[in-house]
């Protein structure tokens, strides 16, 4: 319970709370204090004016008229008494004149003040005591000490300081439940949405989705987040599923033909069809390792680091590698020579699917252009074309779907499994580049990979 984020929350609102109101309470209980000793003071220093200056007037000690309300002792310079209040039983005044250091009867140099316990009225209590040094006119000299009493002063600050500690735990404790409740109901949908996602998680079912709260807060927020999460998941198994489902009847039908042949010829050994046997083997291959390839991309292990290379070299290269079975010619066409950063391998094996796609369409040609465009933030252009039937416009996203295969490739199509244009895809969009499938210019098909345009490598 205490580890919960209600617990934590009220705590710390709490303390937070607790230190403000110490913090607060410290300095007015201090000029509380400062307010009510300097009255004090105020009038000890009254009193003792008011004999000062009937000293000054010439008067004899013994015809002082002291004041009722406070304490009041004549000293001469020696500490000898020559006058004081009567009852007054007082001992331990300093000897010395106003405005000395005399740190061992607590005196304040400063202000003339000194505190100590007298009994005046028949009860001992605490006195602030104002001495003033006086000078006769016959040039006696003296030191009058008025005193008026701090026991109310003290007990108003002890009593600030007990309303101060006893308002402090209601205080603390209402701090504490209403930040509890508060915490409570603001983590009231994020409970919601944490139950609704474990019964997700049991159910297996990434078609529901979690509460969204009606407030536009982080709650909110997390929660459409939380949504859009699911969805992605939802698409991600679903796409998951067709794969395997296709992958599956893919893989099915090379293997049923090889099954079928292999057990014809362990009955007919001279019926056995080797090149059709050799032809399902290498499909099967292929496929095989389209799956594994898509697989290590779906799994963000798009293999080693991409490297700068010249786009033009690189094809020229790859074009020059390719088998001689090739149905139609291809014309390469180097029109610039960006430098791309890329995988070599990723690149020459999306080039590959690109030409294999085109020499299945194309009617007497194969186009494979190189050229770069200009701007802020310039690319590279790899672009296919082939003279066959083309593609139609509703079909041009389509076909870069896994297992996707139009009809007319259907037709012509030797062993495509409808996997080639999507691996080219994935294979440039982990190179940070593209590849659409753009409307023509001329009869035929045009697909364009483009990558960003990276300085020369040294």
């Amino acid at each position: 319970m205490l580890g919960s984020v209600r617990a934590r929350t009220s705590l710390a609102a709490t303390a937070v709370v607790a230190l403000a109101l110490i913090a607060a309470g410290v300095p007015v209980v201090l000029a509380l204090r400062a307010e009510l000793l300097g009255g004090v003071s105020v009038a000890a220093e009254s009193s003792a004016q008011r004999v000062a200056a009937q000293w000054t007037a010439g008067i004899a000690p013994a015809a002082l008229r002291l004041p009722e309300a406070g304490p009041v002792r004549v000293v001469d310079l020696d500490g000898r008494v020559l006058a004081q209040s009567p009852g007054l039983v007082l001992d331990g005044l300093p000897t010395v004149p106003p405005g000395a250091a005399d740190d061992d009867d607590d005196t304040d140099p400063e202000t003339g003040f000194v505190t100590r316990t007298a009994v005046f009225g028949g009860e001992p209590s605490a006195y602030r005591f104002a001495a003033v040094a006086v000078t006769g006119p016959d040039g006696s000299s003296a030191v009058v000490y008025g005193g008026a009493e701090l026991r109310e002063a003290r007990e108003a600050v002890a009593t600030a300081v007990r309303g101060l500690l006893l308002g402090l735990p209601p205080v603390l404790l209402v701090t504490a439940a209403a930040a509890w409740l508060v915490t409570r109901r603001a983590l009231r949908p994020v409970e919601a949405i944490r139950a609704r996602l474990a019964g997700i998680t049991a159910a297996g079912d990434l078609a529901a989705r979690v509460p969204v709260p009606a407030s536009r807060d982080e709650i909110a927020r997390l929660a459409t987040t939380t949504n859009r999460t699911l969805a992605a998941l939802e698409r991600s198994a679903e796409r998951q599923r067709r794969f395997v489902a296709d992958a599956s009847h893919e893989l099915r039908t090379p293997i049923a033909s090889l099954r079928a042949q292999l057990e014809i010829a362990r009955e007919h050994p001279g019926l056995l069809d080797l090149d059709g046997t050799i032809l399902d083997v290498h499909r099967l291959q292929h496929l095989a390792a389209d799956l594994l390839l898509l697989a290590r991309l779906d799994a963000a292990d798009p293999g080693p680091p991409a490297v700068p290379v010249s786009l033009a070299d690189l094809v020229a290269e790859t074009l020059a590698a390719r088998p001689a079975t090739d149905r139609v010619p291809v014309v390469h066409r180097a029109l610039a020579d960006p430098w791309v950063s890329v995988r070599p391998r990723h690149l020459t094996r999306a080039l590959g699917n690109l030409l294999d796609n085109a020499q299945r369409h194309a009617a007497s040609r194969v186009t494979v252009t190189v050229s770069a465009e200009p701007g802020p933030a310039p690319r590279a252009v790899l672009a296919v074309h082939d003279d066959g039937p083309g593609v139609p416009p509703a079909d041009r996203d389509r076909i870069f779907e896994r297992f996707v295969r139009l009809d007319a490739a259907r037709a012509t199509d030797e062993g495509g499994a409808g996997l080639g244009l999507p691996l080219a895809r994935e294979l440039a969009e982990a190179d940070h580049g593209t590849l659409t499938c753009p409307a023509p210019g001329v009869p035929g098909a045009d697909f364009v990979l483009r990558f960003p345009v990276v300085p020369p490598a040294p």
